[in-house]
């Protein structure tokens, strides 16, 4: 743990406490007699106002009608903040207005100084999405589905979801157990497991016409579900090993249900198993060509006779051209 952060920790841990001695710092944060003193030293340097206790069990003690005290920011780490907020303009994210105001009380508590630093930052950094005439660096343009922001407030209390979906003119209705919400190619997409038909569903956001709790006497339990995807794993029918450049490839452009695995730390090697209908002509269609697509990277481990059909044909008609 960094100084900074260990010394925010235990102010928080410090503030906690009616008493406390420097053996339970030294205990608690895994440090030496000098290192707790010297942060108890700057600790009380920085304003709060503690009281020490004379004697064989003596120790310290905040003074009473204190409160902590206001956590103060190094230069980087404020730098940190608000390169993070200009890279994610544009991006759809949820809760915009508060990143906004969040970061416009961050400004007022710094100094004008480091003020100067962010301004001449965000003249010279451009990320995608931002507009190089106007780069101002409240400019937190992006304005995500105005379903997202509900649907993750249902989230934080239940799972379960009733879901009206827009599927062309029409409106579909699916009760899922949401097991992630994900962001895929500047669309927000759940991915649930369907209680009726007892499947994966994948649901753009963007379609959301109206998310609700799914009613309780009808839910299917969460082991029950873990049982229900496990059996559908064991379908599976297309592995695939990619190297670095099918990986490239694949953050180009994949279906929406293909995910890859990455196989090393450095995210070179991948594995991808999917299970593909093979008596779904216009999906083989797709996964023939999206496979030639992520290019000779790529080592087959298992593949439907169906697809491997469909590869050489196509290639034998490169070849006849």
């Amino acid at each position: 743990m960094k100084k900074v952060e260990r010394i925010n920790v235990i102010m928080r841990y410090i503030n906690n406490r009616a008493h406390f001695t420097i053996s339970e710092i030294m205990n608690e944060f895994d440090i030496s007699r000098s290192t707790a003193i010297r942060d108890i030293r700057e600790i009380e340097a920085m304003g709060m106002p503690l009281v020490a206790e004379v004697g064989r069990d003596g120790g310290y003690f905040v003074m009473n009608n204190s409160v902590l005290p206001t956590v103060r920011f190094t230069d980087n780490e404020i730098k940190a903040l608000f390169i993070a907020f200009m890279a994610t303009r544009n991006l759809q994210l949820p809760y915009l207005k508060s990143r906004h105001s969040l970061a416009e009380k961050l400004l007022g508590l710094i100094s004008q100084n480091q003020q100067n630093d962010l301004v001449l930052l965000n003249q010279i950094l451009l990320f995608e999405g931002t507009n190089p005439h106007n780069p101002d660096l409240l400019d937190l343009s992006d304005l995500p589905h105005p379903m997202l922001e509900q649907l993750i407030q249902i989230l934080l209390e239940d799972r379960y979801l009733l879901t009206s979906v827009e599927e062309g003119k029409e409106i579909k209705t699916y009760a899922v157990y949401l097991m992630r919400l994900y962001r895929e190619k500047s669309a927000w997409q759940i991915e649930g497991f369907d209680l009726a038909e007892e499947k994966r569903r994948i649901i753009p956001v963007d379609h959301l016409a109206d998310v609700q709790p799914y009613p309780e006497k009808k839910r299917i339990s969460p082991k029950k579900i873990a049982e229900q995807l496990s059996k559908r794993e064991e379908t599976i029918n297309l592995v695939v090993e990619l190297g670095p450049r099918a990986i490239a490839q694949f953050k180009k452009y994949h279906p929406l249900k293909m995910t890859i695995s990455y196989t090393n730390p450095y995210q070179t090697t991948a594995i991808l198993k999917a299970f593909l209908h093979v008596h779904h002509p216009d999906e083989l269609a797709e996964i023939t060509n999206w496979l030639l697509f992520l290019g000779a990277d790529i080592r087959i481990r298992e593949m439907p006779k169906e697809i491997v059909e469909g590869l050489k044909d196509r290639l034998e008609a490169w070849g006849s051209d």
